[in-house]
């Protein structure tokens, strides 16, 4: 009997989660059973109780129950409790159930391993302050950049973020304050699903920028198209998506599949 996984959301119908974890169980020849399913806003603690108490050994989370994930987990990684928010669940030799965040873990990987962009060292610009910018930066920071600053369209809430991380190397401000110059700027807003770009000021992205949207589609998002016209080199967050997903799958068969051959089946089906 396989074992059992599935990812949860509402809506999840668009989710490409049990494509990716069943190419990567059978890439290491360990078959799984992966589904995807909705569960109703209120609903998700009575769910993945019964989920977990009738075999399942595994949960990817999206939203809009990360929250509820993080309360639910009898234990949470650190990356967990900096990021406050779960997207995986791990059900552990002992009974207890693991919360872990592989996002921020996904993000690293796919800028440092696929796109070669260096993050030691350089000045990093952080867009949004919302859970997505949260979930990343505790492994952002593990690769000692020079400074990290977050920007954000209400500045308050970009000060109280970069506070909760009492981080010296850690600033804040609007958008329009972000002066720069930086070298690795990433779009952690939903702004690309609009159609439109942060304001950024004029001299904000230095000379070789490297341009990170967490948004992925078809085509390149308007904020990739407006980096590459500011002289940068950009990418979307399909491979953050990929490499989540395989951290994920580390934590729940204890093994790393090869992300290469899935994330270009991917790109190339989103593509058709």
């Amino acid at each position: 009997m396989k074992d059992r996984y599935a990812v949860v959301g509402n809506p999840i119908v668009q989710s490409l989660s049990p494509r990716i974890h069943t190419a990567f169980a059978d890439q290491v020849g360990d078959p799984i059973e992966y589904d995807k399913l909705l569960v109703e806003p209120g609903e998700f603690e009575n769910f993945a109780r019964e989920f977990f108490a009738g075999g399942g050994k595994g949960l990817n989370v999206t939203m809009p129950f990360k929250l509820d994930a993080r309360d639910f987990a009898s234990v949470l990684t650190e990356r967990a409790r900096a990021a406050g928010a779960v997207n995986t669940l791990a059900l552990q030799g002992d009974g207890s159930i693991l919360g872990d965040n592989t996002d921020g873990a996904g993000l690293v990987r796919d800028i440092t391993c696929n796109l070669g962009w260096p993050v030691r060292g350089k000045r990093v610009l952080l867009l949004g302050a919302g859970g997505a910018v949260r979930g990343v930066l505790l492994p952002l920071m593990a690769e000692a950049p020079a400074s990290i600053h977050i920007a954000n369209r209400t500045p308050a809430r970009a000060e109280v973020l970069a506070a909760d991380f009492a981080q010296a190397e850690l600033s804040a401000s609007g958008f329009a304050d972000a002066t720069g110059p930086f070298d690795l700027v990433i779009n952690g807003t939903a702004a690309s699903l609009s159609g439109a770009v942060p304001a950024l000021p004029r001299g904000a992205l230095a000379p070789g920028c490297c341009f990170y949207d967490m948004v992925y589609g078809a085509r390149p998002t308007v904020a990739m198209q407006w980096a590459r016209a500011q002289g940068a080199e950009a990418a979307d967050g399909l491979g953050m998506l990929v490499e989540q997903a395989a951290e994920a799958f580390v934590v729940f068969r204890g093994c790393r599949p090869d992300t290469a051959p899935v994330l270009a089946a991917l790109r190339e089906q989103i593509r058709a």
